[in-house]
């Protein structure tokens, strides 16, 4: 790695971090949706992999704006929120609890997007890079909604329901809903 002099430099190696999350969470938010039992939270999560798969694009348009090509460094954060997340949807729970553990998992990969966000569009700013900045912004808009959104379902239903053990199973099995959503 090439020592880092300026703060372009320093604001293209974190873009090559961010690219590497953005990348690794387009894989892991599928498993996410096949896990949720939610219609919320799974319509939530399946736009969010949309929305995902838009910044990834974006953020190609960033490198393109520094003059710099588009590369990923292993985000090893993402990789922990993953993989915790991974850990949190094998355990035995009742539908409402792992969809509040889903949600809860997930808010933290968008704090840890919007705080990655935040930084970088600064940096863009702080060395001019005007266009940069205004996508890097967009991108961090659409974390702060998204992260609204999880609260939103969180505190207006899944919450309860794994509070009381109501959300059990919602008039039918995790795996006669699984079936279901891979008929869409």
């Amino acid at each position: 790695m090439a020592k880092m002099v300026t703060l372009k430099d320093l604001l293209e190696d974190e873009l090559k971090d961010i690219y590497s999350a953005e990348k690794q969470l387009i894989k892991a938010l599928p498993k996410m949706v096949r896990k949720a039992s939610s219609d919320e939270l799974r319509d939530a999560l399946e736009e969010h992999l949309e929305v995902t798969k838009r910044q990834a694009g974006r953020l190609e348009r960033v490198f393109e704006e520094l003059g710099s090509k588009a590369k990923a460094k292993t985000c090893e954060a993402m990789k922990g929120l993953i993989e915790e997340a991974e850990d949190m949807m094998s355990e035995d729970a009742e539908d409402a609890v792992l969809d509040a553990a889903i949600i809860g998992c997930a808010q933290k990969v968008e704090h840890y997007e919007i705080a990655s966000y935040g930084t970088v569009k600064s940096w863009a700013d702080r060395i001019g890079n005007n266009r940069a900045a205004q996508l890097l912004d967009e991108t961090l808009q659409e974390e702060g909604d998204a992260d609204k959104r999880l609260t939103e379902i969180a505190e207006s239903m899944v919450n309860a329901e794994a509070q009381s053990g109501n959300g059990g199973s919602r008039g039918s099995s995790r795996s006669s809903k699984k079936s279901s959503s891979k008929r869409r």
